[in-house]
């Protein structure tokens, strides 16, 4: 499973967002300019969580989006799955044979585990202190 810019881009929508609760809306200009991204794309990327129900907006000079939920509340998985589509490592596992089947349907449900317990607030209150203790993954294949 690869995930495009879109799921990327709005994830960091969403982070920012999270950072920001209490402090009224955020314009996607500001979001755009700090994380040096096209506010064009950003604004490709609002209406599908917007009709999720994940962002609200507020219309005016001081306008911008606020999170609809608590961040407490939307997972990594819920936005992936409503910008990049259902999660599938592999298209039509169901025509391999047992063996890889069951390697692919563990693969998938790893990820959708990390994904759907991984919430925004986890995202937004990330520290980079906190992992460089941690020996990073190797993974050969």
């Amino acid at each position: 499973m690869k995930i495009s810019t879109k799921g990327r881009y709005g994830l960091t929508i969403m982070i920012e967002l999270a950072k920001r609760v209490g402090e009224g809306p955020v314009s996607l200009k500001t979001i755009a300019k700090e994380k040096q991204l096209s506010e064009h794309y950003l604004e490709q990327l609002v209406p599908p969580l917007r009709n999720a129900c994940l962002v609200k907006s507020v219309r005016g000079a001081y306008g911008g989006y606020m999170l609809a939920k608590d961040a407490k509340d939307i997972t990594a998985g819920d936005i992936i799955r409503i910008l990049e589509g259902p999660i599938t490592p592999v298209e039509g596992i169901e025509n391999e044979e047992p063996a890889k089947q069951a390697l692919w349907i563990r693969i998938r449900d790893a990820v959708k585990n990390v994904l759907d317990t991984t919430t925004l607030d986890d995202l937004s209150k990330y520290n980079e202190n906190d992992q460089q203790s941690q020996e990073p993954y190797m993974f050969y294949i």
